[in-house]
C-alpha cells in the first residue's frame, strides 16, 4: 500500500460504520454495554485530512523521495494546516491532533502509542472499542479505541498488505508481521462475530541477550553456559512450551551462540528471528493466493534448505508434517539444528513430534518414528509462563535413547518449585542441577567443548 493510499484511507476514518457484509451476524453484540465517548476533534481531524490530501498531491508519488522524506513532508504539512484551523485550540490539542493524524497516515492509527511503549509486550484488539495490553506479564484494558470497525479493518489491511498477505471474507484469518518483526494475527468477519480482532506480539527493537534472560530469571548462568556448549558442540535442540511462554525469544538467544563461520538457514512462518551472524539466509513460508494456489509450506522450505548446503537449520516452529523432514535432516548430517514446538512438558514435546510425523502421510510404525526422534533430538528445553507473569525455563532434559518402545529422558536442570513465592506472588525458585551429567558429555569433549564438573553439582544454580 503506497503512502498516498494510506493518506486517502486515513482521510476517510471519520466515516460511519459500514453496513455488515452479507451473511454477517445481525443484532447487538456482546459489547453493547461498552460506551465510547465521541471524539471532540473528529471534525477538525477530518478537515485536516482533506487539506493534507489537497496540499501534498503529487509529492506523495515522487520517486525521488524516500519514505522518510515523505513522512517528514507530511508532518510539516500537518503543522501548517493545523496552524490555519479556525477553531480555538490549545497547544496540547494541536499537538494531539497532529500526532493522531500522523499516526493514521504514516503508522497504525490508535495503536501507534502502544507500539511505541517499550513496556507493552502484547496488544489485543477485541473489536474497535475494546483493546487490552500485556504489561509485565499481566493483562490490562486501555482507553484507546478505533473510530469504528471500518477504521480497524483499514489498519489490518495496511499491516497485512505490507508483507504480501491478504485478508477478506474468503480468507478471514491471517498471520503477518510488522516491519520490526512483531508477530501479528488478525481475524475478520464472518469468523469474527463482534468486529475484527487483532493480536500483536511485540518484539523489542533491541533483541534480548543471554544477560537479559538471566536478569529476568528465565535462565541461570549455568544453564546459559550449558546451552552455549551444546550449540557449539552441534547438539540438536528442541525448545518446547505453551503459547506466549517465550519460546521464540529463547530460540533467538540460543541461536546467537552459533559460530560466525557457519552457514545458517532460518525457516519461519513470519520472520521474527534476529541473528547477527554474517552468513544467515532467511526464508519465510507463503499462504495460497486467492485462487488457492502458490502456497509454500514450512515443509517445502525445509526440503529446499537441504539443497542449500546448510551448516545449521533453524525452524521457527514445527506444527505439521515438517517434523518428519526436520528429524531426517538432523539424522543425516545436519547436526546442531534447532526448532520450537508447542507442548507442556519435555515428554509431551516428543509425543507431539510423533503425532506431527504421522501428519506427513507416511505410513511408519510408531517404533520407527520414536527411533527417529530418539536419534535426532539431543536436548529439550522446556519453557513456561508462570502465574506471576514471568517466563522461565523450567526444565532442560536430555533424550537418552530407547528402552523397549519408550524414548527415555533424564533431567539435567529443573526448576525449584519448593522455593515458594514472595509477598507479591512472584516465584522465588530458579533452575538447579539434578546432579546428572549428560551422556553426550564425551561427544562434546571429542570436539573440544568441555563441560566443567561444577556445572552439575546437585542443587547448584
Amino acid at each position: 500500500m503506497s503512502l498516498a493510499d494510506r493518506l486517502e484511507s486515513a482521510r476517510t476514518n471519520q466515516n460511519p460504520v459500514a453496513a455488515p457484509p452479507p451473511g454477517a451476524a445481525a443484532g447487538p453484540t456482546r459489547r453493547t454495554n461498552r460506551r465510547r465517548d465521541a471524539d471532540p476533534f473528529a471534525a477538525v481531524k477530518g478537515r485536516v485530512h482533506q487539506t493534507l490530501l489537497e496540499s501534498l498531491g503529487a509529492k506523495l508519488y515522487d520517486p525521488h523521495l524516500t519514505e522518510t522524506e515523505i513522512a517528514s513532508k507530511v508532518r510539516l504539512a500537518l503543522t501548517e494546516v493545523i496552524a490555519t484551523e479556525q477553531k480555538p485550540l490549545s497547544h496540547s490539542d494541536r499537538t494531539r491532533i497532529a500526532q493522531e493524524v500522523s499516526d493514521d497516515i504514516l503508522g497504525h492509527g490508535p495503536l501507534e502509542p502502544l507500539l511505541r511503549d517499550p513496556d507493552i509486550t502484547e496488544i489485543m484488539v477485541n473489536g474497535p472499542d475494546q483493546i487490552y495490553i500485556e504489561r509485565l506479564g499481566k493483562i490490562h484494558p486501555v482507553s484507546t479505541t478505533f473510530a469504528d470497525d471500518a477504521h480497524l479493518r483499514r489498519t489490518i489491511d495496511k499491516i497485512v498488505s505490507r508483507v504480501g498477505r491478504r485478508i477478506d471474507e474468503a480468507s478471514p484469518l491471517v498471520d503477518a508481521r510488522l516491519p520490526d518483526g512483531s508477530r501479528v494475527n488478525a481475524v475478520v468477519a464472518p469468523i469474527a462475530l463482534d468486529g475484527a480482532m487483532l493480536t500483536i506480539r511485540k518484539f523489542a527493537a533491541d533483541p534480548f541477550t543471554d544477560l537479559d534472560l538471566i536478569s529476568f530469571g528465565t535462565m541461570s548462568p549455568q544453564v546459559r553456559d550449558f546451552l552455549r556448549a551444546c550449540v557449539v558442540g552441534r547438539r540438536n535442540l528442541v525448545i518446547s512450551g505453551g503459547t506466549g511462554s517465550g519460546k521464540t525469544t529463547t530460540l533467538n538467544v540460543v541461536s546467537s551462540f552459533l559460530p560466525d563461520d557457519e552457514r545458517i538457514i532460518t525457516i519461519e512462518d513470519a520472520a521474527e528471528l534476529q541473528l547477527h551472524q554474517d552468513h544467515v539466509l532467511r526464508m519465510e513460508s507463503r499462504p495460497s493466493n486467492i485462487e488457492g494456489r502458490g502456497e509454500i509450506a514450512i515443509r517445502d522450505l525445509v526440503k529446499n534448505a537441504l539443497r542449500m548446503r546448510p551448516d545449521r537449520i533453524i525452524v521457527g516452529e514445527v506444527r505439521d508434517g515438517a517434523a518428519l523432514d526436520m528429524l531426517q535432516a538432523m539424522n543425516t548430517g545436519h547436526d546442531g539444528s534447532i526448532t520450537t514446538v508447542h507442548a507442556n512438558s519435555p515428554r509431551d514435546s516428543l509425543s507431539r513430534l510423533e503425532t506431527m510425523v504421522l501428519m506427513a502421510g507416511v505410513d511408519l510404525p510408531i517404533r520407527a518414528i520414536r527411533e527417529q526422534v530418539a536419534s535426532a533430538i539431543d536436548l529439550v528445553v522446556q519453557q513456561q509462563r508462570l502465574k506471576d507473569g514471568t517466563r522461565r525455563i523450567v526444565a532442560v532434559s536430555e533424550v537418552v535413547g530407547m528402552e523397549g518402545d519408550i524414548v527415555t529422558l533424564q533431567d539435567i536442570f529443573t526448576f525449584d518449585w519448593a522455593a515458594g513465592r514472595d509477598a507479591n506472588g512472584r516465584f522465588l525458585g530458579h533452575l538447579v542441577s539434578t546432579g546428572l551429567r549428560p551422556k553426550f558429555s564425551q561427544d562434546l569433549a571429542d570436539v573440544g567443548v568441555e563441560l566443567p564438573p561444577s556445572m552439575f553439582i546437585r542443587g547448584a544454580s
